[in-house]
């Protein structure tokens, strides 16, 4: 039979103390809030400049809620369609893919989208 000795206490270990950046005392809310808002990819963001394709807060927060409908009924990369856009989001990520007027959408064929969100 083999003998075990029990543990002995660490002699002379310190403790070292940790620096938190500002980002590591982000609230619970706001890390909540960055997780539920809706980003524009830099390329989306380059097309809607482009087209002169502009949304008010309303109109974001309306498309934002939605998205975030969206992702919690499974979808992940839904086609959002407005009067002024048609956009191809990642639900999972929160963020818009690419961007293009509602005149350019009309004769597209869009693929790797699960799901369509439709907004008047």
């Amino acid at each position: 039979m083999r003998y075990i000795q029990p543990l002995q206490p660490a002699q002379n270990v310190t403790q070292k103390s940790i620096k938190h950046t500002a980002h590591v005392h982000q609230s619970f809310q706001q890390v909540l809030e960055e997780q539920q808002s809706l980003k524009v990819s830099k390329h989306a963001s380059q097309r809607l400049e482009q087209r002169h394709i502009q949304f008010d807060s309303i109109e974001w927060n309306k498309i934002t809620s939605k998205v975030l409908e969206a992702r919690q009924k499974g979808v992940n990369e839904p086609l959002v369609v407005t009067p002024k856009a048609t956009m191809i989001v990642s639900a999972k990520n929160m963020t818009v893919i690419t961007a293009m007027s509602r005149a350019e959408a009309n004769e597209q064929l869009f693929t790797n989208i699960d799901g369509t969100i439709v907004l008047s």
